[in-house]
């Protein structure tokens, strides 16, 4: 999530579009500052011209290109402060933005640097004047500068104006009283506000998410104000300055109202697809109403959908471009650039007719993408060989086929399409849900991959598995590396930008450990990966559905699916289960129980058969916990019943067990937990072989015993605080076992994992059973009244 920034009424007073004058920041002089600067700032005017300044910068090694004003305010400062040193990040140069000071360089190819600060780090030399220019005014006041800096020096120790400039909003129950912090704050100058309104940041604690939030997080958020944890507060005292904000945010562990974390986006499902695959003419175009294509040339399709985040320069763009072929009309250029997620009456957006000259259409469309991507065309589309360019736009891969938030049925078409199929009822509402844009669409916006104009679901094989290597290198980097605080800051934040622009997101955001990673980053590329399987399968639906069109997918799925009899012992053993090993889901002050909606007994093609699974050694009947973090368990069945359930491969970044997941319902209940919006879900129950030997973990493994149990293809157990009551357990059939019991504390208080739960790797060790359609019911509903927050809890 990118908290949203106010926009400040009014215009500077020397002129729209002039520089922010600059003040000095965080001084250490006494006295009246401000009023120093001033008079410095006026001797310096009078007695310097703009190309004397132009030279002083030069021989002091600044920046002295630029408009007239912003060479003054550039020297100004350099005379005043001293002369700015280089980025402490990347070696690029700093430069004064009217509020901070930026550094606009590269941090790589991907992502310009994002270090910025109001206290930059200065060069330890005296400033030099050339002796053609230096008169007695200006070298007075410049070597009163010079002894004042020399006087910072040894006065650097000095916390005493710690905050000063900044008002601190608190908020919740931290580890010291409001009052006590509050007597800290202003001991160092700060000041400490009531209210989030003017506040430089607002303090509080994760902890807060729990309660959902309050009206002062909602309020930062919706204001932009930084949300830190207490622990900012702690460090910068202690180190005797304040510490980066970005560096202690907490904004995304705070569970707030849904509109004001997802900035009112709930009219996205209303939205079409504009672009749904290599052949999609482009809706706003309005060309395929007259019959266009996309123009195809030597097995070339002229469409090109492009992407770039680089939150430095507060840039989240795409691009769209397509020379289409209109009957009777010749070709016409197609073009389209904008903010993903922005509103798209703000795009650039027009449409050329080039009749029939065809090479001339050609070649400017090569043009363009050269331009926007600094690539040559032909090497990208023949071989898909590009080098990404500083600043510059890559290539979205588009496939050939039809992204299923557009070829699945559509909310007109689902009903008809039940009416005439000839499925048992429960598997036909089932092959609803796997065939609906709707559950796609949904998901799609939960993960903030919605944009209209770019077919995620749709993209090649090529584009998913630069994600992957992109992903798992990352991982391994992080593993390794040595650099700390703002230096780590600026690698997660390369990273971040690189992965944005590979899968754009209208809420980019930057990473920052590996629960980020394996949230935001591995389960969504997997469900990704996954709806790009669902997309070829399903296909175009938007034909009649007389022609039983659920029918024709289920036979595609490989798999026999069938109602369970509710009166059978099977069924009722199931909610028994179920039922014993549940826990409420809580979301805020709210909990969640589980109800049985119906059973559909599965036969998959994929997965090993009952009598392959039933050979197999210690077996166990366990809910699939499929993918750490994943919501959308349905996106998940298309892949699942088609290719069968697959080790993941991105999550070895959790603190968790890696490799197929089984668990029992408290922990699996959370995977299939979808919304407030979408109670229903399904769980999935497998019988599980966890081999003759089962290795137990009660902590993380490390990286090279995951490998080792790769090789192995062993059984892994992972000890929680709590497990099943072991009296409770019993054997269903044909020697499975079945962990069904009362959850109980268990000795591993210490453990990572909140339940037992277990993991195979090899895919002939789970067989798939069950789909078990439940639902999510409200249950102890609290209501607080809500009264002005006083300076402590």
């Amino acid at each position: 999530m990118v908290r949203r920034k106010q926009k400040v009424g009014g215009k500077s007073p020397e002129g729209e579009g002039s520089p922010k004058k600059m003040k000095p920041e965080n001084d250490y002089e006494t006295g009246d500052v401000g009023a120093e600067f001033d008079r410095f700032c006026k001797v310096m005017r009078e007695n310097l011209s703009v190309e004397e300044m132009r030279i002083i910068l030069e021989i002091n090694e600044q920046n002295s290109s630029g408009t007239n004003e912003d060479v003054i305010l550039r020297c100004l400062d350099m005379l005043f402060h001293g002369a700015l040193d280089k980025c402490p990040i990347c070696g690029g140069r700093l430069e004064w933005t009217g509020t901070k000071y930026a550094c606009r360089g590269d941090y790589s190819e991907w992502s310009t640097c994002t270090f910025s600060t109001k206290d930059p780090p200065r060069r330890e030399e005296t400033i030099e004047i050339p002796e053609s220019i230096q008169n007695k005014a200006v070298s007075d006041f410049i070597e009163d500068r010079n002894r004042k800096r020399r006087q910072r020096k040894r006065r650097m120790g000095t916390t005493d104006k710690l905050f000063a400039g900044m008002t601190i909003a608190l908020s919740g129950r931290l580890s010291r009283t409001h009052q006590y912090w509050k007597s800290e704050i202003e001991k160092r100058e700060g000041k400490v506000s009531n209210s989030v309104s003017g506040a430089t940041s607002l303090v509080t604690t994760p902890a807060e998410g729990e309660r959902g939030g309050s009206i002062k997080i909602a309020d930062a958020l919706e204001r932009g104000i930084p949300i830190v944890s207490e622990a900012w507060l702690i460090d910068s005292i202690e180190k005797g300055e304040p510490q980066p904000l970005e560096d202690y945010d907490i904004s995304r562990d705070l569970v707030v109202e849904a509109r004001a974390l997802l900035g009112d986006k709930e009219d996205t499902l209303e939205s079409e697809l504009k672009v749904y695959g290599k052949r999609g003419v482009h809706k706003d175009s309005k060309l395929q109403e007259e019959g266009g294509q996309i123009f195809e040339k030597d097995g070339i399709l002229y469409n090109c959908a492009f992407s770039l985040c680089d939150l430095g320069r507060e840039v989240n763009d795409f691009c769209v471009m397509q020379l289409i072929q209109v009957p009777d009309e010749g070709l016409h250029l197609y073009y389209k650039k904008g903010r993903a997620g922005d509103d798209i009456k703000r795009a650039e957006e027009r449409l050329e007719e080039k009749e029939d000259d065809v090479d001339g259409s050609v070649k400017e469309f090569v043009k363009l993408f050269e331009e926007l991507t600094g690539n040559e065309f032909e090497p990208w589309e023949r071989e898909k060989l590009f080098q990404k360019k500083p600043r510059k736009f890559y290539p979205v891969d588009m496939d050939d086929g039809v992204d299923v938030r557009h070829g699945g049925l559509s909310f007109r078409q689902v009903g008809p399409a039940a009416v005439h199929c000839k499925l048992d009822p429960y598997v036909t509402s089932l092959m609803k849900v796997l065939c609906s844009q709707d559950t796609y669409r949904y998901a799609m916006m939960e993960m903030a991959l919605d944009t209209p104009d770019l077919p995620l679901a749709m993209l090649t094989d090529v584009h998913l598995k630069r994600c992957e290597v992109v992903l798992l290198q990352f991982i391994e980097t992080v593993r390794t590396m040595k650099e700390m605080g703002r230096k780590a800051t600026a690698v997660w934040s390369d990273f971040s930008m690189k992965w944005f622009t590979l899968l754009q997101s209208t809420r980019p955001f930057i990473f920052r450990d590996y629960e980020d990673l394996a949230e935001h980053a591995a389960a969504v590329f997997e469900s990704v990966r996954d709806m790009n399987v669902a997309s070829r399968l399903i296909g175009d639906m938007s034909g009649p559905t007389l022609d039983d069109p659920l029918f024709d997918r289920y036979q595609k799925l490989g798999s026999l699916i069938s109602p369970v009899d509710k009166r059978s012992e099977d069924y009722k053993m199931i909610v028994d289960y179920l039922e014993r090993t549940y826990e409420p889901v809580k979301l805020g002050d709210i909990s969640y129980g589980v109800s049985v909606e119906n059973i559909l007994a599965v036969e998959s093609s994929a997965c090993p058969s009952f009598e392959e699974i039933k050979k197999q050694p210690n077996k166990v009947l366990l809910w699939c916990g499929k993918e750490l973090f994943f919501r959308y368990s349905e996106l998940k069945y298309v892949k699942t019943l088609a290719q069968g359930t697959l080790a993941s491969t991105m999550l070895a970044s959790c603190p968790r067990i890696h490799g197929i997941h089984v668990a029992i319902a408290a922990e699996a209940a959370r995977y299939g937990f979808t919304s407030v919006e979408r109670p229903e879900g399904f769980l999935v129950l497998a019988i599980a072989s966890l081999g003759e030997r089962v290795t137990e973990f009660n902590r993380t493994p490390e990286a090279e015993e995951v490998k080792t149990l790769e090789e192995k293809a062993a059984g892994v157990k992972g000890l929680g605080r709590k497990k099943t009551d072991e009296l409770e357990h019993f054997v269903w059939r044909d020697d499975i076992k079945v962990p069904r019991g009362r959850l109980v504390p268990s000795a591993h208080k210490d453990s990572p994992l909140e339940y037992n739960e277990y993991a195979v790797y090899d895919p002939k060790q789970v067989s798939i059973r069950f789909l078990v359609a439940v639902r999510y019911v409200e249950q102890d509903v609290v209501f607080e009244d809500v009264e002005p927050e006083a300076d402590e809890i």
